[in-house]
């Protein structure tokens, strides 16, 4: 706490004139006389700390000092309070919010009335976000930050439940959804658990030790042992902005129908169903003709249910 409190302190100073012990000491809850043992050890650390005396005292950073208060600017302050907000906005984490506090009050005061939130705003609740799965991505970064084992009951694509104990990892927000990055112990390997597909979760009094491989390193390797299939597509104009939406720009070639001609090489799994059908009737698979027969044969069995 005391290390936590002396940094908030030097940036405070960095982003300020002059600030008094008084003002210090009742932000941290402290006595006076803590605040100016913690700028002794400011001072001794080689960070020189001037003190003022009189009416307009308080203490502040050499100004020739290298860290000069351009450090931090007010773009920067705005945007990283944005994101900050909107990320706690889900999360509920009192470590953020303690994090968004200490970033507004080393605001200076003649520019806080320029400090506007909204420049950038990062929405992170999933379309069906409910209160208890807020409460499941609670317990689940509480978990991962006290790496404590997570006990979860997992239905899985195939609709198949398990009870899984996993060793958490990270939370991942992706395609508008949240998910668990874990290593689970049943499988013996690192897993991607979609979190709408947890009935529950328990965070267990047993730590483990946190193993070296990042969500990035385990998807880079899954991407690469991932089979890719190349889909030929034709798309009818009226489906332009959706068709801007999901394909990147050097795949789409414009006919002189005005169709649109996609060429993309995709992951071969079950979801490009579903990517598909998004398109309604404004899309035809041309090639490859395996994949064709494949939507084909589930339009006539969805069609079969309507006869």
């Amino acid at each position: 706490m005391k290390i936590e409190r002396m940094l908030t302190i030097i940036v405070m100073l960095l982003n300020r004139n002059r600030v008094t012990a008084n003002e210090l000491a009742e932000k941290f809850e402290v006595s006076i006389r803590t605040i100016y043992r913690d700028i002794e050890t400011i001072n001794l650390a080689g960070i020189p700390i001037i003190s003022h005396a009189g009416n307009n005292g308080g203490f502040s950073i050499y100004e020739d000092y290298k860290l000069n208060n351009q450090v931090l600017t007010l773009n920067n302050l705005t945007s990283l309070l944005s994101v900050l907000k909107d990320i706690n906005s889900t999360l509920n984490d009192s470590e953020l919010d303690s994090s968004i506090e200490t970033l507004q009050t080393i605001v200076p005061d003649n520019k806080s009335d320029n400090l506007h939130l909204e420049q950038i705003i990062i929405d992170l609740h999933p379309y069906g976000d409910s209160p208890s799965q807020k409460e499941l991505v609670k317990t689940i970064r509480n978990a991962i930050k006290e790496t404590h084992l997570l006990t979860i009951d997992y239905r899985n694509y195939d609709n198949v439940t398990s009870q899984r104990q996993v060793e958490p990892m990270s939370l991942i927000f992706k395609n508008y959804t949240w998910y668990l990055f874990a290593y689970c112990q049943l499988k013996e390997d690192f897993r991607t658990f979609r979190i709408s597909r947890i009935a529950e979760a328990q965070s267990e009094n047993q730590s483990f030790n946190r193993r070296k491989k990042s969500y990035h390193e385990v998807r880079q390797l899954s991407n690469e042992q991932t089979p890719l299939t190349t889909l030929i597509l034709k798309i009818s104009p009226i489906m332009k902005a959706r068709v801007e939406d999901v394909f990147n720009k050097e795949d789409i070639t414009v006919l002189d129908t005005g169709e649109f001609l996609v060429t993309a090489t995709l992951p071969d799994q079950d979801w490009l169903f579903s990517l598909v059908f998004g398109f309604g009737d404004h899309i035809e698979v041309l090639e490859p003709q395996e994949f064709r027969q494949k939507v084909a044969a589930k339009l006539s069995l969805m069609s079969g249910k309507y006869n």
